[in-house]
């Protein structure tokens, strides 16, 4: 409980907002630290996944580089980066979080790419569309549900990460954490932690709120009544056989 009061206490504390280096200045270092990894990666992993997507070849790949990324500590990244000539600073925190967010950019990509449905897209060349007019009018377009959810999590995902780049002095709301350990302010530990955590769910909810709009209304629709037949065959299965269900 004595965090706790400590925590409310730092955070009620104007000058903690408004100082240098306090949770405002903090907050604008930890989104801009987030949004470059993103984008970096986002440079990467749409353009590979959208064209083995629609070549329709490469999903070994994907899945190969998901697993390798996903096995690397984060830490040791964060750790080993700034040792080469990259050095200490945001280049090499960009670029270890940007490893990071590849994979779920990566496989929504691919994946959205390949469930379009194939006789979409067979209507589509008999038109007489080119290959990239296939792309680009019709893949495309069916894909962005895939495309927005992928960049929800890599998002979400690297605006939790880049809380660990504190330990190696590149600033953001980890930076909390790590002087409230080293004064022993557990309040002030407390009170990063909850920052973080706050941070990360307003990203998730603004994020999902534009992945719901990015979704074409037609896919929201069809969505809902592929839904309703297996509620139906549910809702019949439950009737016992002595029952008598009502139209």
């Amino acid at each position: 409980m004595s965090a706790i009061h400590d925590a409310y206490i730092w955070l009620n504390d104007p000058l903690n907002w408004t100082n240098p280096g306090g949770i405002l200045d903090q907050l604008r270092t930890h989104l801009r630290l987030s949004a470059l990894a993103v984008g970096a990666a986002c440079l990467v992993a749409w353009p590979v996944g959208i064209g083995l997507g629609h070549r329709g070849r490469g999903g070994g790949l994907v899945v190969v580089v998901s697993n390798i990324s996903l096995a690397v500590p984060t830490l040791a990244l964060l750790t080993i980066l700034p040792l080469t000539f990259l050095g200490f600073g945001d280049a090499a925190v960009v670029l270890a979080i940007a490893v990071f967010a590849v994979p779920p950019l990566l496989a929504n990509a691919y994946t959205g790419v390949r469930e379009v449905d194939p006789e979409v897209r067979d209507a589509a060349r008999g038109m007489g569309l080119s290959g990239w007019q296939v792309l680009t009018r019709v893949e495309l377009p069916l894909a962005v549900p895939y495309l927005a959810a992928g960049f929800r999590t890599a998002a979400v995902q690297s605006v939790a990460t880049v809380t660990l780049a504190a330990l190696i002095g590149a600033g953001g709301l980890g930076a909390f954490v790590t002087e409230g350990f080293g004064r022993q302010d557990m309040g002030e530990v407390l009170a990063g932690g909850l920052l973080t955590a706050l941070l990360c769910l307003l990203v998730e909810a603004v994020l999902a709120a534009a992945q719901r709009l990015a979704t074409p209304r037609a896919l929201r629709t069809r969505r809902r009544w592929a839904l309703r037949p297996h509620v139906r065959s549910l809702s019949l299965m439950d009737v016992p056989e002595t029952g008598q269900a009502a139209d």
